[in-house]
Formats: C-alpha cells, sequence, structure tokens
C-alpha cells in the first residue's frame, strides 16, 4: 500500500492562512485486486493452451509416415510423471494451509518439496523429449510430432517459471516471513501451480490415452 500526499508546504501555509484545511489524496491498493487481475491472465493463458490442443486436434493423426503415438508413448512413465505433479499440488496444498497458521517454518518446508516434485517432473518430461529425438522422433519429422512438442513443451516452460517462483517466494518467505504481500503471492502462485495441474490432465488424457489408441 502506497500513499501519496498531494500537498506542498506552502501550498498547506496558503489553506491554513485562508481558513481551508489542507487536502490529502490516498491511494490504497485494491482491496483482491491482484487476485482479480491474476484470474484475468490465468484466462488468457486458457485461450492459448485451447490453441494449442486445438492444433493438436487438427495435426495429431498427420504422421507422415513416421511413428504414431502407440508406438512412442512410454505410458509407465508419463503415468509416473502425472502423478509426481498432481501429488506436488497437494503438498502446495498444505503449504497453504500452514501459511495461515502462521507456521512459516513447516510452510517452506511444504513448498521446498512442492518444488521438487515439480523439477522431478521436468526431469522425466527432459527424459521423453531426449529420447524421442534420440529415436528419431523430434519435431521436425512430422505435423503430430510437431504439435506434440509444442503442447508438451508450452506446459513444460510454465512448470518450469513456477519452480522459478516458487523458489523467490521461499527467499522471500524467509527473509519478510508471511506477511500480507506475501501470503497473496502464495495465493497467486497456487492459482498457478493448480492450473497446470488442470491443463496437464488434459495432456495426459487427450495426448497421451487417446494417442495409444489404434
Amino acid at each position: 500500500m502506497s500513499d501519496i500526499t498531494m500537498n506542498h508546504n506552502a501550498a498547506a501555509l496558503d489553506a491554513r492562512a485562508d481558513g481551508e484545511a489542507p487536502f490529502y489524496v490516498t491511494e490504497h491498493h485494491p482491496e483482491n485486486g491482484t487476485l482479480l487481475g491474476f484470474w484475468l491472465y490465468l484466462m488468457s493463458d486458457c485461450l492459448v493452451f485451447a490453441c494449442l490442443f486445438a492444433a493438436y486436434a487438427v495435426l495429431g493423426r498427420s504422421y507422415a509416415g513416421g511413428p504414431t503415438g502407440a508406438e512412442l508413448f512410454d505410458l509407465p512413465l508419463v503415468a509416473m510423471n502425472t502423478a509426481l505433479l498432481l501429488l506436488s499440488s497437494i503438498t502446495y496444498g498444505f503449504a497453504m494451509l500452514e501459511s495461515q497458521k502462521k507456521r512459516l517454518k513447516s510452510t517452506l518446508v511444504w513448498l521446498g518439496i512442492t518444488g521438487l516434485l515439480g523439477a522431478g517432473f521436468l526431469g522425466l518430461e527432459l527424459y521423453e523429449f531426449s529420447h524421442l529425438i534420440h529415436e528419431g522422433a523430434g519435431p521436425q519429422r512430422s505435423a503430430f510430432l510437431s504439435s506434440f512438442f509444442t503442447l508438451v513443451g508450452t506446459h513444460g516452460l510454465h512448470v518450469t517459471f513456477g519452480i522459478i517462483w516458487l523458489v523467490t517466494l521461499m527467499f522471500q518467505l524467509g527473509r519478510h516471513g508471511l506477511i500480507a504481500e506475501n501470503s497473496r503471492r502464495l495465493m497467486c502462485l497456487s492459482m498457478f501451480w493448480h492450473f497446470l495441474d488442470v491443463i496437464w490432465i488434459g495432456v495426459f488424457t487427450f495426448v497421451y490415452l487417446m494417442g495409444v489408441l489404434p
């Protein structure tokens, strides 16, 4: 919250000489304004992923004589990856519960666990990408693979940004504690992290599960 005082000494003296009280203009941070703005951002991100899903729906069967999803996808590996991300959503929920109880240390512990699970998700995704490229199934191989790498890679970039944000927030919490500003940032990151979980459920179902069907 920032207060801007709109009077100068001379103006105040003139006002007092004229028998008028000096005036002040105070600017307040709008209540829930940050959360509203972040919801608008998430809605715009929904449109980005909707376009990527639509592109995959159109191009997902354009194999150009190359390998299909049934030949490439390792469902047990993807299922493990999905479990890591969903579990990270649960641990972030525990972090939020601890922050509401003003328990800084346990909040940081749960945030750290969330970050490790997110890093594990990214590690498995990078392993999958490197394996596909090593097998000659890179994004340039077919329209199917181009749309696949674009959709899954965009989600991975979002997770990477989320982890960077999480680590930054942990430093802020360690320095300033559970002040109102940090609690608001925790809430925004919570919405972002759960949003990525919802998107990944769509990816897992629409890309991987349906991709192994004949």
